[in-house]
């Protein structure tokens, strides 16, 4: 009875995952028959949970709507982390969801022991929130881009770039990323054909979304990496190609990944494409490297190079 009771619990998370699953899939990822899925498939129905069955070779099963929420059971460290959670939430980004929150706080709170209490109060008590400036974004924008997201469907939206021009862009949606007070979607643009970040304050979606596509192998440097060098490069005012003269590994070991971009050249040098808000600052922060470099393109800091060098010389007299 134990073993078939978790394998209910399991089966109602993969149903509450996923849009549709098929028999097969739903046999494969439980270790048991097709036939044992349709007896559970029963047994959730009996328990009053809307499982709706599609007969077929494309049919399969789906969670009905209306379906309530499975028992909550969690551990110590679990409960804790989404009392903080919801802590966090109520002064967060999403619009709406602090006073909602709020209110899921209070009933969980309503039935913690003591003792899980009192670790979530003094936590509470002894952090200072700052509060963000990011902009506020749409639940309901989040959560359909995490739908299609999840569903590898097309998406077509209504785009508002830094500069203020509108665009509409098709693509496929990949994750979501919050970063620094504001949400990003990482998607690949089928227009520019490569990848791209979005803000996702600036975006309005067009629905109904478009047909599904073949998933592609995501960015090899990882996406929390992309989103946080796209990110950081999006607010450069200038930008610069430079020389460094070190084997690419010793570089990368100084500068942080969300500097610029190396590109290895030999075995004793690198180009380094970087930028920043004006040459003056990329140049004090070449200065730090403490290495030999040249300045491939970018007539604006050679010219920062000179002036430094003037006022280096004239410290020697």
């Amino acid at each position: 009875m134990l073993e078939t009771s978790a394998r209910l619990l399991r089966l109602l998370s993969l149903l509450q995952l996923h849009r549709h699953w098929s028999g097969p899939e739903l046999a494969t990822r439980l270790g048991v028959t097709t036939r044992t899925v349709r007896n559970d498939v029963e047994r959730l129905r009996s328990l009053g949970y809307p499982v709706d069955a599609t007969p077929g070779v494309a049919g399969g099963y789906r969670l009905g709507a209306g379906a309530a929420l499975p028992p909550l059971l969690l551990d110590d460290e679990e409960a804790v982390a989404v009392a903080v959670g919801l802590r966090t939430a109520a002064s967060g980004s999403v619009a709406g969801m602090e006073e909602t929150s709020v209110r899921a706080l209070a009933k969980l709170e309503q039935v913690l022991p003591s003792r899980l209490r009192r670790r979530v109060n003094t936590l509470h008590s002894y952090t200072v929130p700052v509060p963000g400036s990011g902009p506020v974004v749409d639940p309901s924008v989040l959560a359909t881009l995490a739908a299609v997201c999840r569903d590898h469907e097309r998406l077509r939206f209504d785009y508002n770039s830094h500069s203020g021009t509108s665009s509409v862009r098709e693509v496929e949606p990949y994750r979501l990323a919050y970063l620094r007070g504001r949400w990003y979607l990482v998607a690949f643009d089928l227009h520019r054909a490569d990848w791209r970040t979005f803000r996702v304050d600036r975006l309005t979606p067009r629905i109904p979304t478009g047909p599904r596509f073949v998933p592609r192998e995501l960015p090899p440097e990882g996406v929390a990496s992309y989103v946080d060098q796209g990110v950081s490069t999006a607010m450069w005012e200038f930008r610069a190609r430079i020389r460094v003269f070190a084997p690419l590994s010793v570089v990368a070991a100084r500068l942080p990944a969300t500097a610029g971009v190396l590109t290895e050249i030999d075995e004793t040098s690198c180009y380094l494409d970087a930028g920043s808000d004006d040459p003056g600052m990329l140049l004090r922060y070449l200065s730090m490297l403490d290495l030999d470099f040249s300045v491939a393109e970018a007539p604006e800091l050679v010219d920062e190079v000179r002036k430094l060098a003037a006022r280096y010389a004239r410290a020697l007299e």
